[in-house]
């Protein structure tokens, strides 16, 4: 599946529309253009007629329908990218590289040459765009493959974004864990490639860090390349089906949602995360200890509270926040907000009536409650919160992760370009001015079966 386990996803997870690709219906007009021109050409035999042939090659053997080129794709996002979306476009060069004869495609990569880097590489950029390093290396006949650039580089370019983003996120949140929550904001056909990459960026990030960041996403698509699942409690519609009362709403969760499901309590819906955390707190600590007593500690495991998620707007001040100074700062989930949650939450089981033998444990059931925020979390939001040390246990990440922005850094465009053809037998440079051919160590050689 990528580099942390040297497995490729196969050409199936990705469900290709191999009738349309392969006729450049994806494609770039010119893209189909020159295919069709180059095979026309083939078609008459055309040998090349211009200028520009090496002076010891005789240009009637060069015979331009047939021209094969070494093509090279790469991206330049400062200072690294984590590279994805190599095996989806490895796919889609298996599956629709080749020609049609008489209405029947004939396929032709394992005529090529490839090579290709794993999903999950972090592949440094220094900004010298003289020196790029590909994560995808072709040789072979251009008309066979020319349509597949506009797809191929489409499938980069959106998940090697959504993995560096990732990456940085919780770079920012110093490995806190990051539930991905971009769903809603971008067209439901992404999801299962946003997923794949954002596993990508955790797994990198891990792996680069020594981090034990844990992968949370919201739908099952988003895990079905990797075999992840979606994961969540309760909606603001679910509380506003229970009438608003959020405590009801999630004993009523508690009690019959699966024990696997983490129970973590949406708390702004009266915009007093802190009052309705400790209504909820007190109604299922009442039912854990319920359950202890009876002598049922697997029922139990229905009431313990995994977390509180604050998801306050950014256009309210929170109940619980007296305002100090401009207004405009006690907006949103801000820091002071989540610490006001934590020492409320850490102190709830104070105005619990408890016999003795109850206190401790009550303490460390309230201790162990975590704290989720959410709404209008970038990384640099996340990288003040941090060097506030503001007591958040995860983030909960939409519409940035999925940005692609040039001025702030999160642009991750693949280009792909022809930097030598092959000519009498032998490969000569031939690229825009500019550009050149690249190196890379991490290419490794992909055969037609993987």
């Amino acid at each position: 599946m990528s580099i942390f386990d040297g497995q490729r996803l196969p050409s199936a997870v990705f469900k290709l529309d191999t009738e349309r690709l392969p006729s450049g219906w994806y494609s770039d007009k010119y893209f189909l253009n020159i295919a069709l021109l180059l095979r026309d050409l083939a078609a008459i035999g055309y040998t090349f007629e211009g200028n520009g042939a090496p002076m010891d090659i005789d240009p009637a053997s060069i015979h331009t329908g047939e021209i094969e080129v070494e093509m090279q794709w790469f991206t330049r996002r400062e200072p690294f990218s984590v590279i994805a979306g190599v095996d989806e476009a490895l796919a889609i060069l298996r599956e629709n590289t080749g020609y049609y004869d008489d209405g029947v495609f004939v396929n032709t990569f394992h005529r090529m040459q490839v090579e290709a880097v794993q999903d999950g590489s972090i592949l440094p950029y220094a900004g010298d765009q003289a020196h790029v390093s590909p994560v995808i290396r072709v040789r072979g006949r251009y008309s066979d493959f020319a349509v597949l650039e506009t797809p191929t580089l489409g499938a980069l370019t959106e998940a090697t974004r959504v993995a560096t983003n990732v990456y940085n996120v919780l770079g920012a949140a110093n490995g806190k864990d990051v539930q991905f929550f971009p769903a809603r904001f971008a067209h439901y056909k992404l999801q299962a490639l946003h997923g794949y990459a954002y596993s990508l960026g955790v797994k990198a990030y891990n792996e680069a860090m020594g981090g034990h960041s844990n992968m949370f996403i919201s739908t099952d698509e988003q895990g079905s390349w990797w075999g992840g699942l979606g994961g969540g409690t309760v909606a603001h519609a679910a509380i506003a089906s229970f009438l608003g009362d959020m405590a009801e709403a999630m004993v009523q969760f508690a009690r019959h949602r699966p024990v696997e499901i983490p129970r973590i309590a949406l708390v702004d819906f009266h915009n007093d995360c802190v009052g309705d955390t400790l209504k909820v707190m007190r109604r299922m600590f009442a039912l854990y200890r319920a359950e202890i007593d009876a002598g049922r500690p697997v029922e139990a495991r229905r009431y313990m509270l995994f977390g509180v998620r604050a998801d306050t707007s950014g256009a309210l001040r929170d109940a619980s926040v007296a305002p100090l100074g401009d207004p405009k700062l006690d907006l949103g989930v801000t820091p002071r907000l989540v610490h006001i949650l934590r020492d409320a939450i850490n102190a709830a089981w104070k105005d619990w009536q408890l016999t003795e033998s109850w206190c401790d444990r009550a303490r460390e059931w309230c201790q162990r409650v975590k704290i989720v925020v959410s709404g209008g979390f970038d990384p640099d939001k996340i990288r003040r919160f941090e060097q506030l040390k503001v007591p958040v246990d995860i983030y909960g990440v939409g519409t940035s992760l999925l940005s692609n922005c040039t001025h702030c850094g999160t642009n991750n465009d693949f280009t792909a370009d022809v930097v030598r053809v092959k000519l009498d037998g032998r490969w000569v440079d031939m690229a825009k001015v500019g550009r050149h051919p690249g190196s890379n160590p991490m290419l490794e050689t992909v055969s037609p079966e993987n």
